[in-house]
């Protein structure tokens, strides 16, 4: 199997890497949602991601890769002294594609026909839901994606169980994702309950400089020449942001967020006038794990600020009077609310 892309040899791109860094840190943010061009390295990104990430340690031979700890659950007829016994194994991360076509029983699973027909045995087929389970789910054009599968995928995130009940079956399984979507609006609305779910937005674009533009064909061609001699050149880079990821996760429970930024992150979102209370509390994990990933002790204003277009630019409600795109309405906001006036003026 050839090595996936390296995620340090992407070129540009820096807001999405860093949002899927954040999410790697602290995958209970909620997932990333790209909008943006064809081409632009999304897929590539999450892939080389995961592929940093440490090992999972699962459960042996279990089809839904279950944490021994967290998903003991999955086992009630199990006496709790047996879970503890059960043996381990260590799984790479996963990645998995929903492709647009896909079918209900592909996404949550289905009667094994085969078993049935064979042997007679109603035994359950896992689907995609179960083998994301503690990975990515990637949806490339979601905002094209049928109506009853993202009422599936919504009732699923929010509970992290997925529940199948059809056809003599009766199977409950735990089904923890990142999920990862990306679209490009002109071809069609997010719905907004689906939207809502992703943690963090970007907005990417083809590169505008040349000079990015020839080095994108130039790296692309060499890792399509030799795949494992251009990942080697390129291994040390990823050793670093893996070992930053894992000393993230590390630090992440004993960072601070003073009364002060959690103010911050409030005030940024009553001036842009933010659905709900979902972006502040997507402000404070984020800003979290943005400090984590900096060896921070504590979160900062620089890291609320840092994230902030991140969290909200999806959560704004549209203003006819205001044609301007959602990230400038955002730094705009931040400017009049925690810069000088001096700054403003200069900086204008």
């Amino acid at each position: 199997m050839r090595a996936p892309y390296p995620f340090s040899a992407i070129v540009g791109q820096d807001e999405m890497k860093l949002a899927l860094l954040i999410v790697a840190v602290d995958p209970g943010i909620g997932g990333v949602m790209v909008f943006g061009d064809r081409g632009t390295g999304k897929s590539t990104a999450v892939r080389g991601l995961a592929a940093l990430l440490p090992p999972l340690t699962a459960v042996k031979g279990c089809l839904y890769h279950r944490d021994p700890k967290a998903d003991a659950w999955f086992e009630p007829e199990l006496a709790p002294a047996k879970r503890r016994k059960l043996a381990t194994e260590q799984v790479p991360t996963p990645v998995v594609d929903l492709p647009l076509g896909a079918t209900e029983d592909r996404l949550v699973g289905a009667l094994d026909l085969e078993q049935a027909l064979t042997r007679g045995e109603t035994r359950f087929q896992p689907g995609l839901l179960a083998r994301a389970h503690r990975g990515f789910l990637y949806i490339d054009e979601v905002n094209l994606l049928e109506d009853h599968l993202v009422d599936l995928l919504l009732d699923v995130a929010a509970s992290g169980v997925n529940v199948v009940e059809r056809e003599g079956l009766s199977v409950r399984h735990p089904a923890r994702f990142v999920l990862i979507g990306s679209g490009n609006p002109e071809e069609g609305e997010l719905r907004p309950q689906l939207l809502d779910r992703f943690g963090l937005s970007v907005d990417v674009r083809t590169p505008t400089e040349l000079k990015d533009r020839i080095e994108v064909v130039k790296r692309r061609d060499a890792f399509d020449r030799d795949p494992e001699g251009f990942a080697a050149r390129w291994a040390k880079a990823d050793a670093e942001v893996a070992d930053q990821i894992v000393a993230a996760r590390t630090r992440l429970p004993k960072v601070r967020t003073p009364d002060a930024m959690l103010e911050a992150g409030s005030r940024l979102c009553m001036a842009i006038g933010a659905d709900g209370l979902r972006g502040e509390l997507t402000i404070m994990r984020a800003a979290r794990a943005h400090a984590a990933l900096n060896g921070a002790t504590a979160v900062s204003l620089a890291d609320v600020r840092a994230v902030s277009a991140l969290a909200l630019r999806h959560r704004l409600r549209r203003n006819p009077l205001d044609e301007a795109g959602s990230s400038v309405r955002i730094e705009r906001a931040w400017a009049e609310l925690f810069e000088p006036p001096s700054t403003r003026s200069a900086a204008a």
